[in-house]
């Protein structure tokens, strides 16, 4: 999915840039501030920041895949993460991951066409005893099972249609 970044996102991105010299140095610390600003790491910052630290577009991509704490592309509205530590995998948070990308098409790491969903694996979230846990937004869902995992997206999908439809009537209103 290869996105065009938008005026406030290039503002953003040239704003770390500014931030910091060019000292090879500083290359994660300010991988760290775009992804804290855009919240992923887009291929146009890649290529800037490669330019400003004088580095090539390949140096800077490896590095950044080197650590997993870095996205390559943009969160979801509604950001899934499926705990897979040792409790959560062995409840079951393999199936539960796989079910929840069946249910979206998309992998791990990926982000739907409509920016809705995104879904990435942690390593654990700290709620052991809801074990199989997954964090949607904020919020923890203890004892995942995959009916649940239908119901939660279902829920989402539902929302949506209603606010849609909410729209459609005042739109029609004001018409």
């Amino acid at each position: 999915m290869a996105l065009e970044l938008g005026a406030e996102e290039l503002r953003k991105l040239a704003a770390c840039l500014e931030s910091f010299g060019d000292d090879r140095g500083s290359l994660i610390p300010l991988l760290q501030r775009i992804q804290e600003k855009l919240s992923y790491l887009p291929p146009e910052a890649i290529q800037r920041v490669a330019r400003h630290l004088h580095l090539t577009a390949g140096e800077v991509y490896g590095v950044a895949t080197f650590y997993n704490q870095f996205r390559f592309h943009p969160p979801g509205k509604h950001p899934i993460k499926v705990c897979l530590g040792t409790a959560c995998h062995v409840r079951g948070g393999e199936i539960i991951l796989e079910n929840f990308e069946r249910k979206l098409g998309i992998g791990e790491g990926q982000t739907t066409e409509d920016r809705a969903f995104s879904i990435d694996r942690v390593a654990c979230v700290g709620c052991c005893a809801l074990a199989p846990v997954a964090l949607v937004e904020d919020k923890v869902h203890g004892h995942m099972a995959p009916s649940k995992v239908e119901g939660l997206i279902l829920g989402f999908r539902l929302e949506k249609e209603r606010q849609e439809r909410e729209k459609a009537k005042d739109d029609s209103a004001q018409s």
